[in-house]
């Protein structure tokens, strides 16, 4: 009998997996890394596509990004970590949801499977090859888990919803085409 089961070694695969693409993502944006854009140029993308200011959008995303997906490789403070994540992806899939799901039409196929990978590893725990179970679980509690989606879900209504606002009014006045 081992001290560690299948069930802490897929965790730890999803974790490791998971939070090491949040993290090279969230590199892309903060760092330019990995052929992204930096704060700056992540920043006036974020502007064209309705995240204002985009400087703060940038690194509030990147942010996200890489340390969720980091505390998430690490299996430390797990459901802040998923929950941070899963607010990250949910905002890239409003972006991309108007192109439908799949990413070969640049849909939300990717930030979808990696914000619900990141918040099952959130509602799951780190299992027990993580460091939240190293230190007792103190960073890994019951509550910590509704507590984290809670806010994130706030956040992301008001950042999200700020947006389409903006996306709407820019619209206003645009005239459709009479016949295509």
């Amino acid at each position: 009998m081992t001290c560690y089961d299948r069930r802490d070694l897929g965790l730890l695969l999803l974790r490791l997996g998971t939070g090491g693409a949040l993290a090279a993502h969230g590199a892309q944006k903060l760092f330019g890394w990995f052929g992204g854009g930096g704060i700056e140029g992540t920043g006036q993308f974020m502007e064209t596509i309705g995240y204002v200011p985009g400087r703060a959008s940038a690194t509030a995303a990147g942010l996200a990004e890489a340390g969720g997906g980091a505390l998430l490789a690490l299996g430390l403070a797990t459901p802040a970590a998923g929950a941070a994540a899963a607010g990250a992806m949910a905002g890239a899939a409003a972006v991309h949801a108007p192109n439908g799901f799949f990413n070969q039409e640049g849909g939300y196929e990717h930030a979808a499977t990696l914000g619900l990978t990141a918040a099952g590893l959130a509602v799951t725990g780190p299992g027990r090859l993580s460091l939240d179970h190293v230190l007792g679980h103190s960073a890994d509690r019951d509550w910590m888990v509704v507590a984290a989606f809670a806010a994130t879900a706030a956040a992301k209504a008001v950042v999200v919803g700020a947006r389409s606002r903006r996306l709407r009014k820019a619209r206003e006045g645009e005239q459709e085409a009479l016949f295509d």
